[in-house]
């Protein structure tokens, strides 16, 4: 078990209003159908800027929590799909399967993606059983693959830069690794304050990945492929145009080894995700050094 802590780094503005109006959707303080409060209600609330706020919106519509953002009315809190069988995308579906997770005794969880960022935005539901004393895992085992921060990607890079030459967009993803990998593991950290015995790895690959995949308690597979995207942000003070991987909104397929398996190859698919990932992790990955 590592017993090395995250950083002291703090969650951006963005994601804490983020975080705390996920909340309160799925607490159900914000029902289906409802409005949100508008933009300048929510500045005046968290104290912060109308990007930051039209960001947060962004990013929970991107997860399919909120309908009409950015259309001049206060966004609304999007039902429920009405088929649930379907594939979904990547905050919701994750975040229901980890609710269901955290029933078991023993917790476990592999993870291997671009950057954690919804893996943290999904352990908000788990967190919340936790505190209401409605999942009380004895323990929770984390693995977590991201790609290495030595290693010379294929993505991100600049849209007129095709030998990727400009470190800029990695330098720039490489600061959102650290801000959600620290952010996953204070989160899963805070569990020990329950009486939960925690213990959290991470190791990265010199892979650029173009899919993600959780294994949760060994029994269930949840895979998704990113799509390339064209992005553009500021770094350092300069405008950045580049292609760029997008998860938020990959749509989840879920795969079961256990009661509810639908036949042999699907519950072979879990087996098979579960290999692919000790293969990484016990050959070519390395841990990662916060610093």
């Amino acid at each position: 078990m590592s017993k090395k802590r995250a950083g002291t780094q703090r969650k951006r503005p963005r994601d804490l209003v983020a975080d705390t109006l996920r909340e309160r959707i799925r607490s159900g303080d914000f029902a289906p159908g409802t409005r949100l409060p508008t933009q300048r209600e929510l500045e005046a609330e968290f104290g912060v800027g109308r990007s930051t706020v039209r960001e947060a919106l962004g990013a929970l519509a991107q997860e399919g929590l909120l309908d009409s953002v950015g259309r001049g009315a206060s966004p609304t809190v999007a039902a429920p799909e009405a088929a649930p069988e379907a594939p979904r995308i990547a905050g919701v579906e994750l975040t229901e399967r980890l609710h269901e997770a955290f029933q078991a005794e023993h917790v476990t969880i592999d993870s291997f993606s671009l950057t954690t960022e919804t893996f943290n935005n999904a352990l908000a539901w788990p967190l919340r059983d936790v505190t209401a004393g409605t999942a009380t895992p004895r323990s929770v085992t984390t693995r977590m693959l991201v790609p290495s921060f030595e290693a010379r990607l294929a993505l991100p890079r600049l849209k007129d830069d095709p030998d990727a030459e400009d470190s800029r967009p990695l330098q720039r993803l490489h600061d959102i690794q650290r801000t959600y990998v620290q952010a996953v593991t204070r989160t899963l950290r805070s569990l020990e304050r329950y009486g939960i015995e925690v213990s959290t790895s991470i190791r990265t690959v010199r892979i650029t990945p173009m899919t993600k995949l959780y294994v949760l308690n060994g029994d269930e597979a949840l895979s998704g492929f990113y799509a390339i995207t064209e992005n553009s942000a500021e770094f350092q003070g300069d405008p950045l145009e580049f292609y760029d991987l997008l998860g938020l909104t990959a749509k989840l397929f879920r795969s079961s080894a256990g009661q509810d398996s639908r036949d042999v190859h699907e519950a072979a698919y879990v087996r098979e995700s579960k290999l692919f990932f000790d293969s990484l992790w016990n050959t070519i990955a390395e841990p990662l050094p916060l610093g």
